[in-house]
């Protein structure tokens, strides 16, 4: 018997917005993320100075029409009703989301990634 698996792609589009003294930082990641149903997928981003490491990672999950939803501050706390599943950190200059047990959406879901004045939309 054959076994198939549906690959569920995440894929990553950045809108960057800089204001203030964080205008001159640039904000670096992957273009995209994929991984199949079930696995485990890290985003990354990392600032050219060291605004994500002082300040802390806010992420935010936005679906098409719907205001950005609040899922972690603080590079790693989660708000209440989040699952586990997903989980943040820091190290040095960058800041990682990890997403375990992937699952299909039925609309595209996107993250937004704030750093300080930096908001980094993930779509």
């Amino acid at each position: 018997m054959t076994s198939t698996m549906a690959w569920f792609p995440l894929l990553l589009t950045l809108l960057i917005h800089c204001t203030g003294s964080w205008a001159q930082s640039v904000l670096t990641q992957p273009p995209s993320v994929s991984g199949g149903l079930g696995q485990k997928v890290t985003i990354s981003c990392t600032g050219s100075r060291s605004n994500i490491g002082i300040a802390g990672v806010n992420w935010y999950q936005q679906l098409p029409g719907k205001a950005p939803k609040l899922l972690m501050y603080g590079s790693s706390d989660r708000l209440s009703g989040v699952p586990d599943r997903f989980s943040g950190s820091t190290s040095g200059n960058t800041g990682s989301l990890t997403i375990t047990g992937l699952e299909a959406a039925r609309r595209s879901p996107s993250l937004v990634l704030e750093a300080g004045a930096t908001s980094v939309l993930l779509v």
